[in-house]
């Protein structure tokens, strides 16, 4: 069997991690990049033995960068999501925690140099078109990995990454809501089709029968909640536009709850046929704004914020995260202006990848 080697960087964004490559190196073609990618993962098999992957859908993600020819840009970043155990790569939505890594990456693989102190990288998500800003912690002019922050999911601490999502409306659909209101009813539930940073359905966890305390490990189990989550996840799916999304994990599935302590919002995201063990940090945008637009299905559920920019403040079973959000109200309108986060990330190894010719 003859191999060749492809070059990567190998980083943990945010609660996921995958390989970071440079577009360069890997085939223009979709269905030759596909069987790479595939290879690379070691897709097929629930625990990727013959690859790199980790047998879950937040560990079989990849990066694609590459120097960016918009205005505004630095980088463009293409996201690659393939499944853990099909033969499948979906390359229609993006991922927030691996963007995370973009910034560090990109200024590793020499697209973006150092500055000293920080580096900002202007990052131009292919998959969706919206723009971030990265702000990378770069004393001495190298990426510091080392520091202070903590979150929730990942042991340790490390080096803050600052993620300022700018144009998130509208990421696939061009507008808030696709379908043109604030809830839906399908199949006699209400959920909310919206679209900031990452197309969602959103519903109430006490429709479903859930508090949000289930671990992860018992809502997988529970194959009656997800058989009934898809079947109103593809109709929504075609109210938004998509069409048939039988095969694509937009949009993904999110479902809330009231608040504990200080929090805003509680709530549970689905990739869709599997739980996050966290948060997605495009996910965690879409449900702030959910929490904030008027008429959702958040209404009576989340705390109410009156002005902007705050930060709300999302429960899940085992952490929290804020999302610091830009808004305005425009009478009963949300002028949703842009959304910020803070994450970390980490360069577990680099080097070269084999896949067969």
């Amino acid at each position: 069997m003859t191999q060749r080697s492809i070059p990567f960087h190998f980083l943990r964004g945010g609660t996921s991690r995958g390989p970071y490559f440079n577009r360069a190196d890997l085939p223009e073609d979709r269905d030759a990049l596909t069987s790479v990618l595939l290879q690379v993962i070691g897709a097929g098999n629930p625990r990727n033995i013959d690859g790199i992957g980790g047998g879950d859908a937040v560990t079989t993600k990849v990066a694609m960068l590459s120097p960016s020819e918009e205005d505004g840009a630095d980088v463009d970043y293409f996201f690659a999501q393939v499944s853990p155990t099909e033969l499948e790569v979906d390359y229609g939505p993006t991922c927030g925690n691996i963007l995370v890594g973009v910034g560090p990456a990109a200024i590793e693989m020499g697209m973006v140099p150092a500055q000293s102190g920080t580096t900002p990288v202007r990052i131009r998500a292919v998959n969706t078109g919206a723009l971030v800003e990265a702000i990378v912690q770069t004393p001495d002019r190298e990426v510091l990995y080392a520091g202070d922050t903590e979150i929730d999911g990942v042991p340790g601490t490390a080096a803050p990454v600052a993620l300022n999502f700018l144009g998130v409306v509208g990421s696939k659909t061009g507008t808030m809501f696709p379908t043109g209101r604030a809830i839906d009813v399908i199949d006699g539930v209400g959920v909310t089709c919206i679209d900031v940073a990452m197309p969602m359905m959103i519903g109430r966890l006490a429709d479903f029968g859930l508090t949000g305390q289930e671990s992860k490990a018992a809502l997988d189990d529970n194959t009656a909640l997800f058989e009934r989550m898809e079947t109103l996840r593809l109709q929504a799916g075609h109210l938004m536009g998509f069409g048939d999304v039988s095969k694509s994990v937009v949009p993904k599935i999110g479902l809330i709850g009231p608040p504990t302590g200080e929090a805003h919002l509680l709530a549970r995201y689905f990739m869709p046929w599997k739980t996050h063990p966290t948060l997605a940090v495009t996910g965690s945008q879409c449900l702030a704004a959910c929490a904030l637009a008027p008429g959702t299905v958040a209404d009576g559920i989340a705390k109410p914020v009156a002005t902007g920019p705050s930060v709300i403040t999302i429960d899940y079973a085992t952490g929290q995260m804020d999302v610091t959000v830009d808004f305005a109200r425009n009478g009963s309108e949300l002028d949703f202006k842009s959304a910020g986060i803070v994450r970390t990330a980490r360069l577990i190894a680099r080097g070269e990848v084999m896949v067969r010719v």
